[in-house]
């Protein structure tokens, strides 16, 4: 189920937080476990047995790790949680991908098993992966009760594409969370925003994306064109579910990371990387890269750790070589900033960020392409090469048609409209028709994006690919 969707918006959410606020204290984190059950089993019933089963491995590792603590079983049991969560997400994930390179490799013909992904298993799995191993660390509790640890790994709000919600960061607020109205509306009114920039701007750039992909009148500038839209798409697409996210999550009394905070706004890889898909970012860091010395180790050891965990970072995002060639042209960008570009790139603000930008857009054809093939094609047009000529009526079509809505999305994509608002709430003034215009601009929104999705338009969601 989407949370762009007719269904999920005007029938089980509602459904949710009325049975939500008429229950006892006792009973809300079993609403939330059944609904998030509910909420997964609406398009995939077979694999919720999965997310079960992922819920009594975490609960029952988590048990015997902090019953054996500073014993060598509590390190026994934890490596084997991991190898389990992992092993499921393997299985699902990556089996094929290892067979079709097996049979490339050896000239066989191993069948392929063809098995469909489950919604969510990435990022699921990682929240298990941290509970387990904090508990290990004993940085948390082992938690007692299922229900409270299903409730956390099957919340709906961020179950389908995070962020990535660590149990110690809401262990404290499955036990005692506080309701009040300014958290209700502050909440709708971030998941009114993120709805918007899901289905008003990120959809129409990927309608753009989609016809460039159909025409044989591939030109250098439509490349760059595609390449522009396709970068701007996938931050309102994914930043957009985030803040639904987040704005769900306030309505039912939780504090969520920020998954997102102006990437394109930045002066370096480094600093792009600080600023997108934050929640996966700190649980490589945490979990990964810390673990393995980060930077308090030799040179070559460093440089291993940086290649490690962007090539893990890469294949996270899905089982082909375009996705594990992205994840280590980060790590070539990382290194050599490190090593001496990022003293060059503090010189000049306008030309660090135009850097930025080009590598991004460039990253992101990558990152979408179907396989390498595609990819260096892709890339290559937008140099000159195999391309269709310079510009041509297909690319000033486009580039006409969807002139304002680009215009918008990259105004969106800085802080200009957080600016202003908050320009306009340091006078009394301003403050009042703030307060009078952003519930009406909530309403406005919600009643453009049901009247979208009344009417059928294209609304895909990147990041169940992944």
């Amino acid at each position: 189920m989407l949370f762009s969707s007719i269904s999920f918006l005007y029938f089980f959410l509602p459904a949710v937080l009325i049975l939500y606020a008429v229950v006892p204290k006792v009973l809300k984190n079993s609403v939330l476990l059944v609904s998030g059950l509910v909420f997964y089993a609406w398009g995939e019933p077979r694999y919720v047995v999965i997310m079960v089963i992922s819920i009594l491995v975490g609960y029952v590792f988590g048990l015997l790790i902090e019953k054996f603590r500073g014993k060598k079983l509590s390190k026994v049991f934890m490596i084997m949680s991991v190898c389990v969560d992992l092993g499921l997400l393997v299985y699902f994930k990556y089996v094929d991908f290892f067979i079709d390179n097996f049979n490339a490799a050896t000239g066989l013909g191993i069948p392929l098993l063809r098995i469909a992904l489950p919604i969510g298993i990435s990022f699921y799995t990682f929240q298990i992966l941290s509970y387990t191993v904090d508990v290990y660390r004993g940085d948390v509790p082992a938690q007692k009760n299922p229900v409270t640890l299903g409730a956390y790994i099957t919340m709906f709000p961020q179950l389908i594409a995070g962020p990535i919600v660590r149990y110690s960061d809401v262990e404290r607020e499955l036990r005692e969370r506080k309701h009040t109205l300014q958290k209700i509306y502050e909440g709708i009114l971030r998941f009114t925003i993120g709805f918007g920039k899901k289905i008003l701007i990120a959809n129409a750039l990927g309608e753009l994306c989609e016809n460039f992909k159909a025409t044989d009148e591939k030109t250098v500038l439509y490349y760059w064109l595609y390449s522009i839209a396709f970068s701007l798409h996938i931050y309102f697409d994914f930043s957009g579910y985030s803040d639904m996210a987040i704005g769900l999550g306030k309505i039912f009394g939780f504090t969520f990371m920020e998954n997102f905070n102006y990437p394109y706004i930045s002066k370096s890889v480094t600093e792009f990387w600080r600023r997108w898909h934050m929640s996966l970012g700190q649980w490589f860091r945490d979990y990964v890269y810390i673990p393995m010395g980060g930077n308090r180790v030799g040179t070559l050891k460093h440089l291993r750790n940086i290649f490690t965990v962007w090539f893990l970072t890469g294949f996270w995002h899905g089982a082909d070589w375009n996705f594990i060639v992205w994840g280590l042209y980060f790590a070539v960008l990382l290194t050599l900033e490190k090593m001496f570009l990022g003293k060059y790139l503090k010189k000049s603000k306008v030309l660090s960020r135009v850097y930025v930008l080009i590598l991004i857009a460039i990253s992101f054809v990558i990152f979408n392409a179907a396989g390498m093939g595609e990819a260096m094609q892709y890339i290559g047009g937008m140099f000159g090469i195999g391309a269709s000529g310079l510009a041509g009526a297909e690319w000033l079509y486009s580039l006409r048609s969807f002139a304002l809505i680009l215009v918008v999305a990259v105004i969106g994509a800085t802080p200009v409209p957080k600016l202003i608002v908050k320009k306009m709430n340091e006078t009394k003034a301003g403050r009042i028709a703030v307060d009078i215009l952003a519930p009406v601009f909530a309403a406005g929104i919600l009643v453009l994006c049901t009247a979208y999705l009344v009417d059928g338009s294209f609304n895909p969601f990147l990041y169940f690919r992944f």
